[in-house]
């Protein structure tokens, strides 16, 4: 996985915001048929199948860029001491919490570069 600077996460972001929201657009109708074919065995294997294939193409696009997958629709950049992290569809990046902990403590990034800038929310690169 990569390092990222907040500056970095933010060039990335809107790509990442684009590739997750054209896979929830397209998970949709599957669970839909799901919920549908509750009663069908066969036609529920197959949506199944049709989900895995959307949520595993969406986890292997993420995790080339370099982000941390933690959940569906839910990724983490790295900053060395903690992650930005985002959850669709929030608008932003405006969420931060600590390696040791999870998306339950994520705390508004805004609180955090408040209280002490980390290097990673000044530096152009990690890293610098």
């Amino acid at each position: 996985m990569k390092v990222f600077s907040l500056r970095e996460a933010e060039a990335v972001f809107p790509l990442v915001r684009v590739i997750t929201a054209q896979a929830y657009d397209e998970l949709a109708p599957v669970l839909d048929a799901m919920r549908a074919s509750v009663e069908n065995r066969a036609a529920l294997t197959r949506y199944e199948g049709d989900y895995e294939a959307i949520v595993q193409r969406w986890i292997n696009k993420m995790e080339r860029l370099g982000v941390v997958v933690s959940g569906l629709w839910l990724i983490d950049f790295d900053t060395g001491d903690g992650y930005v992290c985002w959850r669709y569809p929030e608008a932003a990046l405006s969420f931060y919490h600590g390696h040791d902990q999870g998306f339950g403590q994520r705390r508004p990034l805004l609180d955090i570069l408040r209280e002490h800038p980390p290097g990673w929310a000044t530096a152009g690169e990690a890293g610098e």
